[in-house]
């Protein structure tokens, strides 16, 4: 049976989303209206400018009638007087209105980046809990194997037919499980006496006792436990990139039995794991989908960029998630490795980072 695990629902990240466009819209309307309030006012201003320079010919029409005049010289100063107070209401309320709606937009856009932050730290968890539940049943997958008969067998007498017998397993089970590169079984000194794809790999006969993943999985105290290697190239895979995960082979295949071998499976990681950050839905080609190791290296990135040699700078600060904006102003959010299941998970984050 295969196993998939690289889809999963995201409709915290959907809510997000949706409250993010509605601040877009409510910050669209805003502007409109002030907009709209500025221009109003300004025509009233206008008005009562013709108003005044009415007000002001009329006075100097009266004056030039004398005694005649008086009357009407007295309703131009009411005029004038209209349009003076009508021209203060107006400014009064252009600056009253264009600080509240200001002050309206501002606040706006804090929700709307929040918003965004949100949503981008929904997604950042979504790409983390993928990744986990995928290498999860990698876990499962390296016990399980580490118990069949024909690689208990193997490692109890690495003869030619044994050997020749476990390739063939080997070779089986990746042929059905499509997301690994090899499956090596090693004996106690790191030697790899047997792999399933010997046609591709010049695997065999090789030592890898200096690998930390072997060293690791050399002492495990049971068939139960397993190791779970760093992202990694590995020369004898074509300098593939891959996560090596290890269970210890033991006599009788039983938990508690004596150890005499090491079962080593390659996850193909850049393949599954590009799909994973490249399946993130994301506003624009500013933004980039990364998973980074505990050592906050870039192990995947849906740009393709840094792989293995990038390391980033985060702002952690405690929280295991949360988002921020650094100095350029590029926008991160991040989510710890929240594990699944058994596996606990390797202290690894999902990180987006959305330029300025």
């Amino acid at each position: 049976m295969k196993h998939d695990s690289r889809t999963a629902p995201a409709s915290t990240a959907d809510q997000s989303e949706d409250a993010s466009d509605i601040s877009a819209l409510i910050a669209r309307l805003t502007g409109e209206v002030n907009e709209i309030a500025c221009e109003k006012t300004r025509a009233i201003q206008h008005i009562t400018n013709q108003m005044k320079m009415l007000a002001l010919n009329a006075l100097i029409e009266s004056s030039r009638a004398g005694a005649q005049g008086a009357g009407f010289a007295v309703v131009a100063q009411e005029v004038r007087n209209v349009g003076q107070q009508v021209e203060a209401i107006a400014r009064d309320l252009e600056s009253q209105l264009t600080a509240r709606t200001g002050s309206l937009m501002s606040s706006i856009d804090k929700m709307t980046d929040r918003a965004r932050g949100e949503r981008m730290v929904d997604l950042a968890l979504n790409a983390i809990e993928l990744i986990d539940r995928n290498l999860y049943e990698r876990t499962c997958d390296v016990r399980w194997w580490a118990t069949d008969s024909a690689v208990v067998d193997c490692a109890a007498a690495p003869g030619e037919a044994t050997i020749a017998h476990v390739s063939e397993r080997l070779a089986v089970i990746l042929g059905a499980y499509t997301v690994y590169l090899d499956l090596w079984l090693c004996d106690m000194q790191g030697n790899v006496i047997a792999s399933g794809r010997g046609d591709r790999f010049n695997a065999r006969g090789q030592n890898v006792a200096n690998t930390a993943w072997f060293r690791d999985a050399r002492i495990l105290r049971s068939g139960d436990d397993y190791t779970a290697g760093d992202v990694e190239r590995q020369p004898l895979l074509g300098n593939a990139q891959v996560a090596t995960y290890c269970a210890s082979v033991r006599e009788s295949g039983k938990a508690n039995g004596r150890p005499f071998g090491v079962l080593a499976i390659h996850f193909d990681w850049e393949a599954q794991a590009r799909a994973i950050v490249e399946g993130v839905r994301v506003d624009d080609d500013r933004t980039r989908v990364l998973l980074v190791d505990s050592n906050l290296r870039v192990i995947a990135a849906s740009d393709g960029q840094g792989l293995l040699s990038e390391r980033l700078t985060l702002a952690l600060n405690g929280p295991r998630n949360g988002f921020y904006h650094d100095r350029s102003g590029s926008l991160i959010a991040f989510h710890a490795t929240p594990g699944y299941e058994t596996y606990k998970g390797l202290g690894w984050y999902g990180v987006i980072i959305r330029g300025s």
